[in-house]
This record gives structure tokens, C-alpha cells and sequence, in this order.
């Protein structure tokens, strides 16, 4: 911008004082004050200092600020630091501790407790099947109905006494139903080898499943009947609701959070502390994650659950059936307190280094503050903004600020200068830009703004394959009308019939006047028959316009691209041949090009 200035300068020094204009004078005057600007920013611009960028600036530790900054924080850190790392390593061991003894006697209590609720239902079915009606009736089951009836009375009894079991059921020695507890006895799903389990281990227990029908979760037990003697004559089998181990799970699952889990032989889950639902019996403990678990029995492993969440967990195995326990409590959950105790660390020792990094930097600034706001002050000159005025000071630094914002003072008047100097050569530029788009009577477009948006409108109607129409009009007799009237009344006549030909046409269209009482409208999109309606409106209303010396009209030739033309010449050429024919047939009329349609004007009333 200096340099423009600088030649804008030389140019002015060619030309003698005595024929300078005062606008040539203000802009000499705002080169000079230019000169010294671009002087003065550009000694500010070549300082060592200024070519480092202010981050790199701000972290530079041979300045005082920084020095006392890094310092401030060094001796608050390194002690806060080790204190804080110290005290969170003891605490989380010790929750680790804790966790684990709470994980493990979980599990323990809870295998415990899913042994004694399995031997106790096991206990009653025994107590049930050594009953007299039982062995008695079921021996004598060929005798007739009437002993399933009484076994059906002595197990519906039983059933409501013992909300546990869902049905009670006495199998013969094959295996068939001889009575049930339920009025629609359904099939058992007993083991194959039943049998022989019944009599080595004298007691039968099957998989848990969910039964569709009773909405819950199932647990096929059996217990043989016996006579007297000690002969197996049957068996008695229940449909154990798990429903009483679901309350024991519960009951020891660890803290709020943990769960407790009763898998079978293959890591299959059979009931939970949570909800139980077909979905749920249908899980399964991976079989890697379950080999780890009873490899480490009784110990506390980090792995990720069946729901895919990291977990804290122990495994407890149930004596004799094959059953485990597996208590968890969700990573996340567990180190909930460990987490809370780092983030108050975190935060005290955050708080701290704050505190201690403010009164440090608030130390720095007594200090160094004058210099700094001289720096950013010459900062913000060097990039433009001259709305600088720095407080004042004492010593040598408030001898450097009064020059320095003397300097400042002098910059922003070249400035407004300046700006007031550019703002005149705007307003020229688009007075000159508006009277040379535009004719200065009518206000109207003038004959080389018609001549380009005929241009346009050529490339664009051969992009997009669409027509426009150029208008040719003409004011029929306007010579003798001004040799009559005189120049102001042929004047207004010009300025009336432009204003209809503004109303008359739209903001997209293009209204000019040719030349002298000629003028020529653009009219985009529209095809010739269009055109001809709006020219015969437009030729109505001169028409029955009432001029203060009488009646005007006009002739209006019509041609349409591309029919009438294949370039804006040609356009042209044919409409002014057609307002010629319009003159020829007596003027007061419209006429398209070649086809010569026209249209007689009306009689005058």
C-alpha cells in the first residue's frame, strides 16, 4: 500500500502547485503521513524480538515472567505431586483388599447356601416319597383308578402346602407317570440313565430350564420310593421353582452393585441374582473365561462378563452336583471410591498449582507489566489497529510511552486522512460507474449495457436451449413534436414513455434507451407471441397517456432468437427491420419480424 502511495506522490509532483485541485493536495498531504507509517511499522516489523510468535514469546524462559512462573510451579508440583501418587497407591491397594475378601466370602456363602436350599427340597421330597400313601399305593397301582386318585389327593396336598414345587409326580419303575399334582400332567425331561443314578446316588437332579407354560424357571429333582424291605418301587419327582434360589442369590450378592450367578456343569447360567428370563438361561459362560475360573477357584480374576463389561469376579464350585457360584462386582463400580479419592487428589492439587501459579504471575506482572503493554501496543500498531493509547508511567518506561503514543497520535490522523480521501474516490467511482450504465434523462439502461446483457442472454439461451425477444420501439413523429413543443416538452414525452416501459416490464428484463427517441427492451424467456401482447399493452398506454401538447405514439418492432437471428446482431438487425415495416404501414402498431403480423391500432377516441 506504501508503494501505491509513493507512485501516486510522484505522479502529483509532476503537476505544478498552482493547478492542484484541494482533493490533489489532501492526498499529496495523506502520501507523506503514508510514508512515515509505513516507515515507522516497518522498523517495528524488523525487531529480533517480533519475528518470535507471541506463544513461543510467552514461554520463553529468559524473561522474568517466565523465570518466576517456572519456578512457582516446580516447587508446588514436584512434592503435591509425589504426596498425591503416594497416597492414591495405598488406597487403591487397599480397596483391592477389600473388594477381594468381600468377593470371596460372596461366593463362598452363596455356594453354601445354594447347597443346603438343594439338599433341603431334596430332604422334603424324601419325607414325601417315604409316606405310607406313596410306596402303599403305588405298589398297588394295578389294582385300579381308585389308587391314583388317592395319590393324586396325598400330592395335591403336598403341592399346596409347599409353594417350592410346582408338580409333584410318581413314576413307576419304567418311568411312566402313574399320578401328578397337576390336572393336565405333562412329560418329564429326566435323564436317560435316571434309573441308575436314582439308586447309587438316591437322588436325581436334571438340568434347570424355563417352562413356557409356568412362566418361570425350572429344576427337575427325583428321589426314589421305597418299600419296607428297601426295594425301589418308583420314584417321586417335582418341578422345583428356582425361585428360592434366586432369594438366596440375592441375598449374599456383594455390595450394590455385584451380582451372584448359579452356573451348571458347562458354565450354562441357571438363575441369577437379577431377574430370571428365557433370555437369560440361555447364557453362557465362555469357555476360556470359565477354564480360568475354575482353575483359580477361590481366587479374584479381572475378565469380562457375559453382558461384555469388565468385571471383578470369584468362582465357588457346590459340593457334589456339579453346580458353582460366581460372584462380580463391575470394574467401574469397584474403583468407583479410588477414582473419587484421584479426582480430589487431581482437583486439591489442580487448585493449588492455580493458586500458586496466580500469585506468581501477579508477581511477574508488577514487574514486568509496563514493558509488556509497550510490546503489545507495537504489536497491535504493526498490524494496523492504531486505537492504541497506553497508560502512562513512570521513569524511563513512561518517557518511552509518552513518545510512543505521540507516535500513535500522529498515525491515526494520516489515517482518517487517508480514509477521508478514499471515501471521496469511492463516491466518484460509482457516480461515474452509475452514469455510465445508465442514460442521464430517462434513467433508463444505456445502449452498451444493452449491447452485454444481450451477450449474456445469447450464451445463456444456448446453454439452457430456451428463446428471448428483443422489442424496438419507436416515437412516431417525436421531430415535429419537438420542433412545435420545444426540447423541454420532447424531454418529458422521452422521460414518460420510459417510466410506462419500466412499469410494463419485469425486474429481470432489460429497458434502454437506443438512441435518441429509439429505445430497445430484452425480454428473457419470452417467446415472440408473448412479446407481441406486451408490446400491444405497452403502445395502449402511450397511447391514452395525455402529454400536455397532445397525443403521442409509438411503433414497436418484434424479433425473437433464434428464429429471427442466430447472433445479438442479427437479433437486432431484424427487429429494427420490423419497426421500420411498422413506420412504412403507418406507425401506431406492432410488427414481428418476417412473418409481418401485425396488429391495426385502435381508433382514437
Amino acid at each position: 500500500m506504501a508503494q501505491d502511495l509513493l507512485r501516486v506522490q510522484r505522479h502529483l509532483t509532476r503537476v505544478r502547485a498552482p493547478n492542484r485541485g484541494p482533493s490533489e493536495l489532501l492526498i499529496a498531504k495523506s502520501v507523506e503521513h503514508a510514508r512515515f507509517s509505513s516507515g515507522i511499522v516497518g522498523l517495528r516489523l524488523n525487531t529480533p524480538a517480533n519475528r518470535i510468535s507471541p506463544l513461543r514469546r510467552f514461554f520463553r524462559l529468559d524473561t522474568v515472567r517466565s523465570k518466576i512462573l517456572a519456578f512457582a510451579l516446580l516447587v508446588t508440583l514436584i512434592p503435591s505431586g509425589f504426596t498425591a501418587w503416594v497416597s492414591y497407591t495405598q488406597n487403591r491397594r487397599a480397596l483391592e483388599e477389600k473388594i477381594s475378601q468381600e468377593l470371596l466370602s460372596a461366593s463362598a456363602q452363596t455356594a453354601r447356601e445354594m447347597d443346603v436350599w438343594l439338599k433341603e427340597r431334596l430332604y422334603d421330597l424324601r419325607v414325601f416319597a417315604s409316606s405310607y400313601e406313596v410306596s402303599e399305593n403305588l405298589a398297588g397301582k394295578r389294582a385300579g383308578s381308585s389308587s391314583r386318585a388317592r395319590l393324586s389327593d396325598y400330592l395335591n396336598s403336598v403341592r399346596e402346602r409347599f409353594s417350592d414345587y410346582e408338580e409333584l409326580i410318581v413314576l413307576d419303575p419304567a418311568g411312566r407317570l402313574v399320578a401328578s399334582s397337576a390336572s393336565k400332567p405333562r412329560p418329564l425331561r429326566l435323564p436317560r440313565d435316571w434309573g441308575s443314578e436314582l439308586s447309587a446316588t438316591n437322588a436325581v437332579v436334571g438340568e434347570a430350564f424355563w417352562d413356557g407354560v409356568l412362566g418361570k424357571g425350572i429344576l427337575l429333582v427325583a428321589v426314589p420310593v421305597q418299600r419296607a424291605d428297601g426295594s425301589i418301587v418308583g420314584a417321586l419327582a417335582a418341578r422345583l421353582n428356582l425361585r428360592g434360589a434366586e432369594e438366596g442369590l440375592r441375598a449374599f450378592a456383594p455390595g450394590t452393585a455385584g451380582r451372584a450367578y448359579l452356573l451348571g456343569r458347562g458354565g450354562n447360567l441357571i438363575v441369577s441374582s437379577l431377574t430370571s428370563s428365557p433370555a437369560s438361561m440361555r447364557v453362557s459362560i465362555r469357555p476360556a473365561i470359565m477354564q480360568r475360573l475354575l482353575k483359580q477357584e477361590g481366587a479374584v480374576l479381572t475378565y469380562e462378563n457375559v453382558s461384555g463389561i469388565d468385571v471383578l469376579g470369584s468362582l465357588k464350585q457346590v459340593p457334589r452336583i456339579g453346580w458353582a457360584v460366581l460372584t462380580e462386582i463391575p470394574a467401574e463400580a469397584a474403583y468407583r471410591q479410588v477414582r473419587r479419592f484421584r479426582d480430589l487428589t487431581l482437583a486439591i492439587v489442580a487448585g493449588l498449582l492455580l493458586g500458586v501459579t496466580a500469585i506468581a504471575y501477579r508477581l511477574a506482572l508488577l514487574i514486568v507489566r509496563p514493558l509488556d503493554r509497550l510490546t503489545k501496543g507495537a504489536a497491535e500498531v504493526a498490524e494496523g489497529d492504531l486505537a492504541v493509547d497506553l497508560p502512562t508511567a513512570t521513569g524511563e518506561v513512561g518517557d518511552l510511552t509518552y513518545v510512543f503514543n505521540h507516535m500513535v497520535g500522529r498515525l491515526r490522523e494520516s489515517r482518517q486522512q487517508l480514509d477521508a480521501v478514499n471515501e471521496m474516490l469511492r463516491e466518484r467511482n460509482e457516480e461515474l460507474e452509475r452514469l455510465s450504465a445508465s442514460d442521464s434523462l430517462t434513467g433508463l439502461s444505456n445502449r452498451r449495457v444493452l449491447t452485454q446483457r444481450l451477450s449474456e442472454e445469447l450464451l445463456r439461451s444456448q446453454r439452457q436451449n430456451h428463446s428471448f425477444t428483443v422489442l424496438m420501439l419507436d416515437v412516431d413523429h417525436f421531430k415535429k413534436y419537438n420542433d412545435a413543443h420545444g426540447h423541454p416538452a420532447g424531454d418529458e414525452v422521452l422521460k414518460r414513455v420510459a417510466s410506462i416501459l419500466r412499469t410494463s416490464t419485469r425486474a429481470g428484463d432489460c429497458t434502454a434507451r437506443y438512441g435518441g427517441e429509439e429505445f430497445a427492451v430484452l425480454l428473457s424467456g419470452k417467446g415472440a407471441e408473448a412479446a407481441l401482447q406486451l408490446a400491444e399493452r405497452i403502445r395502449e398506454r402511450v397511447m391514452e397517456e395525455k402529454f400536455p401538447a397532445g397525443s403521442i405514439t409509438i411503433s414497436v418492432g418484434i424479433a425473437e432468437f433464434p428464429h429471427h437471428g442466430h447472433t445479438a446482431e442479427a437479433v437486432i438487425s431484424s427487429a429494427d427491420e420490423a419497426l421500420y415495416e411498422a413506420k412504412r404501414e403507418g406507425r401506431n402498431r406492432v410488427v414481428c419480424a418476417r412473418r409481418k403480423q401485425q396488429k391495426q391500432a385502435s381508433p382514437k377516441r
